[in-house]
């Protein structure tokens, strides 16, 4: 049995498109991570990819912008990534620490 997850924050349809499009972001970019990827036509899918997830990215943030939302609420979108596996997620991008030996 699958347990349940805490419902989301509630978030602005633009907050919510860049909560997905960062997310989005950070998964190409742990595919890309050379310290973790094991082919090289996988990481270049996915910089071929990051290309259109980083404009979606600076799309959210450019409505953002313009509605008049010029404070980022980071403890709300904090919870939503936790929510949504963003430190998992966000895990990947960084360099695996290596075991003492």
């Amino acid at each position: 049995m699958v347990p349940e997850l805490p419902p989301l924050p509630a978030l602005t349809r633009a907050e919510g498109e860049l909560v997905d499009a960062y997310l989005e972001v950070v998964d190409l970019l742990g595919k890309i991570n050379p310290s973790r990827s094991t082919h090289t036509y996988g990481a270049l899918r996915a910089a071929q990819a990051l290309v259109g997830r980083a404009e979606a990215l600076l799309e959210a943030l450019t409505l953002m912008h313009m509605r008049g939302e010029n404070e980022v609420h980071a403890d709300t979108l904090a919870r939503a990534l936790r929510v949504l596996d963003g430190e998992r997620r966000t895990g990947r991008v960084t360099v695996p620490h290596t075991r003492p030996s």
